[in-house]
This record gives structure tokens, C-alpha cells and sequence, in this order.
């Protein structure tokens, strides 16, 4: 089947779903979820179900998150979120999370995770040419038992939950790079919330090794990291001026479901981000 007459199809089974922002839903975006769900339209209705219902559920994600806002340019200034410009032989983007302040005292969760979708949204809306994978790099240098202790549980398994069932992406690899004595204590936290599949992509590299390039190619990486891709302030001030110029767009808040339209009753094996994890195959 092409890919229009896939759009075709999803964009008339979309307009039947009165709960759906059918107005905010363009062949651009329905061709990203058609492309992570490996072209399957059954999939790609079950994902984009989720994307907009988890989305719903999860209203405080997506209220003050104006980038301009001084909690979200706190996150900006205290947290690097990059995705990097070039993609791994394979077409893989890769992403890089890391503590520019270590203080625990700067850091707001909640805050935190609104960023993380102001920068997420930005790159569906925008992105032109779809990778082929997603990989992030988590450094924990810097990260502390204090961190642990900011982080609020239902917002973590929400979003969580929201990254392994509804986000728009194929999940590669998830490396965590310079490796702290209290990554055991933090993987307690983070395992149960972590899909069997996503938890065997794990990969630890212990600090000052050079096994990360064992997966990702030296040179795609921030200058910090041995690359040529561009210091991380440099790297990041591009993404923080993209999401300021779709500030309107962020605030307008426009992909999320609408419960009161819905037809048919949600039951209880269709709420989410309550309790434990159903199980969806990941690519």
C-alpha cells in the first residue's frame, strides 16, 4: 500500500474520532506516526490514540510551558536536552540529556517535563526528514541522591509511560555515560517503570572510557565529548531559539484529546498513566 493511500485511510478514520483534534492532525504529522509504527495502520491508529488520550490525561505537562517563562528558562539554563544535528550511519538521531547545574536545588521536575515536550513537540512539528532511530545519552555527571529526591513519582510514570507507548519515535539504543556509584539505587527507581524491551536496550559506560564510541561514531558528537558537532552551549541555543519561535504554537497547546466528544465510553483497561505498564511491541 503507498504511503498516500495510508494517509488517506488514517485521515478518514481520524475524522470519525470526534475526541481527536482532527484540525491540528496534517499528513505531515500522521506520516511520522505511519513511519514508527513500520507502515502498519492498525499500529498507527492504536499510537496515535495514545498520543492524544495520554496527552489529555496529562494536562499539567502542557499548561505553563511558554518557553519564555521563567521556570522553563531555568530549565534551559540548568539542563542540556540537545538533539544533535547529524544522525549515526544507521539514521539514527541522537540526543544528549546532561546536568549543566548540579545544584538539586534549582531543579523542578514538573518543569522539567514540560521543557522535554516543548523541545519534543518543536521536533514533530518540524522535523523534516524522519530518522530511522532514536538514541539517547544520559551523563549522569553531576547527578546526585538529591536529584532522586526531587523527582515526583506520578509525573515520572507518566511521562515514562508517554515515551514508551505514544511518543512518535523508534527507539534504538539508551546509553548512560559516566556512571556514579549510585546508579544502582537510581536504576531501582527507574526499572520498574521501564518496559522489558526498553530496559534490555540499556548501556553503561563507566567515566572516562571510550565504549560509547563503540555505537556512536566520535565525530556526530558535542566537542565536550571528543566530537566536532559544536559545543553543548552552542548546540543547545539553536534548539532553545526553535522552540521560541513556535511559542504561539506550544501555548495554543493543540494535540490532545477531548474527552467530552468521545463516542464510545473508555473503560478501565483504556485509561492511562495509572498503575502498571500494558505491554505494546517496540520497534
Amino acid at each position: 500500500m503507498s504511503e498516500n493511500t495510508s494517509l488517506e485511510l488514517l485521515k478518514e478514520w481520524v475524522q470519525k474520532q470526534d475526541h481527536l483534534p482532527y484540525d491540528n492532525i496534517d499528513d505531515h504529522l500522521l506520516s511520522r506516526f505511519l513511519h514508527c509504527s513500520n507502515n502498519s495502520i492498525e499500529q498507527t491508529k492504536m499510537t496515535l490514540e495514545k498520543f492524544f488520550t495520554m496527552r489529555g490525561d496529562s494536562q499539567e505537562f502542557f499548561q505553563n510551558r511558554d518557553p519564555l517563562l521563567p521556570s522553563i528558562q531555568n530549565i534551559f539554563k540548568i539542563i542540556d536536552i540537545i538533539p544533535l544535528p547529524k544522525t549515526t550511519p544507521e539514521g539514527y538521531k541522537v540526543f544528549v540529556y546532561r546536568l549543566e547545574d548540579p545544584n538539586p536545588d534549582s531543579f523542578n521536575h514538573l518543569d522539567y517535563v514540560r521543557t522535554f515536550f516543548d523541545i519534543a513537540d518543536t521536533r514533530i512539528k518540524t522535523e523534516k526528514e524522519l530518522p530511522s532511530g532514536e538514541v539517547p545519552i544520559f551523563d549522569m555527571t553531576g547527578f546526585s541522591l538529591r536529584h532522586m529526591t526531587r523527582l515526583s513519582l506520578p509525573s515520572l510514570r507518566k511521562q515514562m509511560q508517554y515515551v514508551q507507548e505514544a511518543h512518535p519515535v523508534k527507539l534504538r539504543q539508551i546509553h548512560i555515560i559516566n556512571t556514579l556509584p549510585i546508579l544502582e539505587r537510581v536504576m531501582m527507581m527507574f526499572r520498574p517503570l521501564m518496559k522489558k524491551e526498553v530496559a534490555q536496550m540499556l548501556h553503561f559506560h563507566i567515566p572516562n572510557s571510550t565504549t560509547l564510541y563503540d555505537f556512536i561514531p566520535k565525530e556526530i558528537l558535542p566537542n565536550e565529548y571528543g566530537g566536532q558537532a559544536g559545543t553543548l552551549k552552542e548546540l543547545k541555543q539553536i534548539w532553545v531559539n526553535k522552540v521560541i519561535s513556535e511559542r504561539e504554537w506550544l501555548i495554543s497547546n493543540p494535540w490532545h484529546a477531548d474527552e467530552s466528544k468521545r463516542a464510545a465510553r473508555r473503560n478501565n483497561e483504556d485509561k492511562v498513566m495509572e498503575g502498571s505498564f500494558r505491554s505494546l511491541s517496540i520497534d
